[in-house]
């Protein structure tokens, strides 16, 4: 009796991680930083201390990063964010860019 056996080949497709976006906030000299310590909380989830050194940040260099997501989620957040600026009268704003 002759059994040939043949070598198990399974391939996988790579699949490439999605590239991440990151959020950034812009500063203006308009809108109350309580107000962006606001958004920043409530939209990214950062805790009030996380939410001031972002809106310090920013305030001192002109822009922050506020978190890094996939991109549908980090356009999302920061159209939602900048929404929410507008919403109080603010010009808040947040972008997104693609991280390197």
């Amino acid at each position: 009796m002759n059994t040939t056996t043949k070598p198990r080949t399974s391939t996988r497709p790579r699949v490439e991680r999605p590239k991440l976006h990151k959020v950034i906030l812009l500063n203006d000299d308009f809108t109350p930083r309580e107000f962006v310590v606001a958004v920043l909380k409530a939209e990214f989830r950062l805790t009030e201390d996380q939410s001031y050194r972002v809106m310090i940040t920013a305030h001192r260099k002109g822009s922050c990063v506020v978190a890094v997501f996939p991109r549908d989620v980090a356009e999302t957040k920061a159209t939602r964010a900048t929404d929410a600026g507008k919403a109080a009268g603010f010009p808040l704003q947040f972008t997104t860019e693609p991280e390197e």
